[in-house]
C-alpha cells in the first residue's frame, strides 16, 4: 500500500462542508420545485436524490466517525458571505444559484471519495448526472412560466 502524504483530517473536512453544501443546495432547490413550480415529479426526484447522497455518505457520519470529528466550523476560512451571494432577484436566480453549488459540491465529493471509497465515487458520479437532467427540466419549466406571465 502506498504511503499517504496528505492529512487525511482535511479530506475529512472536505467531504463533510460538501456533503452540507450538496444536501442544502438540494433542499431550496426542492422547494423551488414544490412551491413556486408546483411540480410534484421534480421535486420528488430531487428529494431522492438528496436521501441517495445522505445514504451514500451515512457511514462516514455515524457517531464518532471522521467527517463529523474532522468539522471545524468556526475555524471554517471560507465562510465569510461574499456580496455576490447576497444578490438573487427572483426564484429563478435562487434555483440556478442552489444548482450550480449542488454540481460543484457533488463533483467535489465524487472525487475526494475516490481516497475512502471508490463505491461512492462511482455513486455520486451518476447521481451528479442525474442532477444534469434534472437541472435541463426545472429550467425548460421556468422558461415556460415566465413566458407565461
Amino acid at each position: 500500500m502506498a504511503k499517504r502524504n496528505y492529512n487525511l483530517k482535511g479530506v475529512y473536512r472536505i467531504l463533510d462542508a460538501n456533503f452540507n453544501r450538496a444536501s442544502e443546495g438540494l433542499r431550496v432547490c426542492e422547494e423551488v420545485s414544490r412551491f413556486i413550480l408546483n411540480d410534484r415529479v421534480l421535486s420528488g426526484r430531487l428529494k431522492n436524490i438528496r436521501h441517495k447522497i445522505n445514504k451514500e455518505l451515512r457511514g462516514f457520519f455515524a457517531p464518532g466517525s471522521s467527517l463529523l470529528e474532522a468539522r471545524n466550523s468556526g475555524g471554517d476560512v471560507g465562510k465569510t458571505l461574499r456580496a455576490k451571494e447576497m444578490e438573487r432577484n427572483d426564484p429563478r436566480d435562487i434555483f440556478f444559484a442552489n444548482i450550480q453549488r449542488v454540481k460543484e459540491s457533488i463533483r467535489v465529493l465524487e472525487e475526494f471519495s475516490k481516497l475512502v471509497s471508490v463505491k461512492s465515487a462511482l455513486d455520486l458520479k451518476k447521481i451528479r448526472y442525474d442532477i444534469y437532467g434534472i437541472e435541463k427540466s426545472i429550467a425548460e419549466k421556468m422558461r415556460a412560466l415566465r413566458h407565461s406571465r
